[in-house]
């Protein structure tokens, strides 16, 4: 595995799981810094983070109120960076925009499982809380490799 410096999330509009899974990630202690961002493929114009994401990361002592969403542009593509999306579709998409982009994985494929970070868009409360608890434990996951990583340097 490479080493990072910088890791994006990326969903459809970043409005809801990616700033969920950055405001995690900077949470968690690395042995190394990393610059973590969030990343959308359809992002017109700024957004604040979805009221339920928001709602839930409350009600687990975090806030991302300051988020607004952002484009997945050329410039995050650059050495060192490691980009992981939510689903499938968004790795095919940016494989294809950005051929030069080396370390694009699905959350799942980095950590060798068979489950991806399912859309949550107009589902209700309980299924932003759902897809929480499942970002959390993927993040623990990537800490881990992460960490493991770093050690072996």
């Amino acid at each position: 595995m490479k080493h990072y410096n910088r890791l994006i999330f990326v969903d459809a509009d970043d409005t809801s799981r990616a700033p969920m899974a950055k405001v995690i990630m900077k949470t968690k202690q690395l042995f190394r810094p990393i610059e973590i961002d969030s990343r959308g493929l359809v992002v017109l114009f700024p957004q604040p983070i979805n009221q339920k994401a928001e709602a839930v990361l409350i009600s687990n002592g975090y806030t991302a109120k300051d988020h607004a969403s952002a484009a997945f542009s050329a410039e995050d593509v650059q050495e060192g960076t490691l980009i992981l999306t939510m689903e499938e579709e968004y790795k095919e998409k940016l494989q294809e925009e950005y051929p030069e982009a080396e370390d694009v994985y699905t959350i799942s494929e980095f950590l060798q499982m068979n489950r991806e970070v399912e859309p949550v868009f107009g589902e209700p409360l309980t299924s932003y809380g759902k897809c929480y608890e499942m970002l959390e434990n993927m993040i623990s996951g990537i800490v881990v490799k992460l960490n493991e990583e770093e050690l072996k340097r």
